[in-house]
């Protein structure tokens, strides 16, 4: 392939245009608050973010490279088609479902983090096991992205892949480093621009190429491969369905996700923004599934590309730039896959953000040191973006199977976090005891179901399974949803039992060495008054904090309700003593 100048200086202005505005608004969050509060700034965004720019940022926070080149892929790949492209309307119902029930009790209560409740409810323990998957869901995504978006700029020039990964990734992580959620929010307005425009103006050209055929019939008939609308047979519904119920309730306890909620000015807000960026995630699929379709309507051999076809060279993954560069005029093909490419960052950078968070603040501030000031959590913040940034880099130019280990990961914070997210915010009584349990069910029910993408043999064989080309079965019982169940039920099932022990002195006091029923709110248990700031939150929605006062269970047992206030009065104390 040659060197393509037009190419490079394409992206070369698109990726100046996005830094430009990254620093501008890392200038704006400087100017933004007080000196006591430039951590939330980087955050939170000081919780001002409006509508405009917030239902941008939340959309781009899904519609990223990985969005649109899969969407695209979907479509093209014979046999699966549009009838397989679940992103569209999983993470759109992902988001409603997010705006309808989590999105005003997560905002309305002022955290600062997704990790909050956990630790105010559960201890820091408890949000220190939690932060793994988060960290690994986020780590492996943002390496995903900027493995696909290395590719994606080899097909426009003729440049080592390895390169383009880590000047993105610089980009990428200096703006976020300098600015946090303002530079990210931001930059994402221009990237979800002119991902939307770079794709609209290529798909008119590409669609009246010599060599496609009307996608209207190709939809239906089969002409160069099966019709692109794809079809589900009854073997695979339960696949489809554990992976669609996957993208809507895993789709929702993401940092990045509530990143974005919780610097929204009110609750109210924050459900809108879900709702908009729901709206956005449909619009933004339809240019890439568009494109899916020329590919399969694309008699290959007639254009440039030639034979074999991109199924054939295994580059279905590259379906959408492939497109783009050779059905497409050159002017609109740089343009478009230079936006394309400047646009994949959009996610990059707010996971790279969004586990800087989370450690800074739950990890280091509220587990470690407590009494860190600002100025320490803002520094904290700045040397885990760029850490975070070398490795989700490194993980993208070193690791072979960084798809695998993203959609493990993904997993996992469907089957570990969203059922914690539910017990946490509407399940009164859960403790730290039954979170355990039910992270370590989860954990056990997907790792021993194997995985394909990483070779990873399964233990359980369910009803249905059956082995690939390599031999590593794959299961077609919905195990993941089933696993998600499982740790839900567990949850609840220990935490009440643990919580009748205690109290019905089967158990002695002794035993609660968590602090998690018996001497609930001990010291060594985090205060609560850490976890947000008074401004954001009325201190006596909190559940209180009852000090021990001796060895009964009457009085030492404090674990009534997770969020119901209970009266110590000394009157009371005196009345239970007579």
């Amino acid at each position: 392939m040659p060197f393509h100048v037009e190419g490079l200086v394409a992206i070369v202005v698109f990726y100046l245009a996005i830094l430009a505005v990254g620093i501008w608004a890392a200038w704006k969050t400087k100017n933004t608050g007080s000196e006591g509060d430039r951590s939330e700034a980087i955050i939170v965004g000081g919780r001002d973010i409006g509508l405009l720019v917030g239902g941008f940022t939340m959309t781009a926070t899904w519609v990223g490279g990985g969005y649109i080149n899969g969407t695209a892929e979907a479509v093209y790949v014979p046999g699966y088609g549009l009838a397989w492209a679940q992103a569209p309307i999983g993470y759109s119902l992902s988001l409603i479902v997010g705006g309808l029930f989590f999105a005003k009790p997560m905002r309305s209560k002022g955290y600062v983090t997704m990790l909050d409740p956990f630790q105010q409810l559960y201890g820091k323990r408890m949000g220190g096991l939690l932060f793994i998957p988060a960290l690994m869901g986020e780590m492996f995504w943002a390496a995903a992205i900027f493995s696909a978006l290395g590719a994606t700029i080899s097909v426009i020039v003729d440049i080592n892949i390895n390169i383009s990964v880590i000047i993105s990734a610089l980009i990428a992580t200096m703006y976020t480093l300098v600015g946090g959620l303002y530079s990210v929010a931001y930059t994402d307005v221009v990237q979800l621009f002119c991902i939307f425009l770079g794709l609209w103006i290529s798909v008119p050209f590409a669609m009246s190429h010599p060599a496609v055929t009307d996608i209207g019939l190709t939809a239906v008939h089969q002409v160069h491969q099966a019709p692109w609308l794809g079809s589900i047979n009854s073997l695979e519904i339960y696949t489809w369905l554990d992976n669609f119920l996957l993208l809507i309730f895993g789709g929702i306890p993401w940092q990045a996700y509530f990143q974005r909620v919780l610097s929204s000015s009110s609750a109210t807000y924050a459900q809108v923004l879900s709702f908009l960026a729901a709206f956005g995630c449909l619009v933004m699929a339809l240019p890439a599934i568009l494109i899916g379709a020329i590919g399969a309507s694309t008699a290959w051999n007639e254009t440039e590309y030639g034979l074999p076809d991109p199924m054939t060279k295994k580059e279905a993954d590259m379906i959408l730039p492939i497109v783009l560069q050779y059905l497409c005029p050159v002017y609109i093909s740089f343009f478009g896959l230079g936006a394309v490419s400047a646009a994949v960052m959009s996610s990059a950078d707010s996971s790279i953000l969004s586990a800087s968070s989370m450690f800074a603040r739950n990890i280091y501030q509220l587990s470690f040191r407590q009494n860190a000031s600002d100025r320490e959590i803002v520094w904290v913040m700045r040397i885990t973006v760029f850490l975070f940034g070398a490795s989700a880099t490194a993980m993208a130019l070193l690791a072979s199977s960084v798809y695998g280990l993203w959609y493990l990961s993904s997993d996992l914070i469907y089957i570990i976090i969203f059922p914690q997210l539910l017990c946490v915010l509407f399940i009164k009584g859960t403790n730290t005891y039954g979170a355990i349990a039910g992270y370590l069910f989860g954990l056990i029910l997907r790792i021993t179901g194997g995985e394909p993408y990483l070779y990873l043999q399964p233990l359980i064989y369910y009803p249905g399974c059956y082995p690939d080309e390599n031999n590593i079965y794959i299961q077609r019982f919905p195990f993941k949803t089933l696993a998600m169940l499982t740790s839900f039920f567990t949850n609840i099932i220990v935490s009440y039992l643990a919580k009748y022990l205690f109290e019905s002195g089967t158990l002695p006091p002794k035993l609660d060495f968590l602090d998690a029923v018996v001497a609930r709110y001990s010291r060594e248990h985090m205060d609560k008054a850490t976890l947000v700031k008074s401004d954001n939150i009325v201190l006596n929605e909190l559940a209180p904090v009852n000090p021990r006062h001796s060895l009964s269970l009457s009085s030492t047992f404090t674990n009534k309700e997770a969020f119901n206030y209970v009266d110590s009065s000394p009157e009371l104390s005196n009345t239970e003593d007579n």
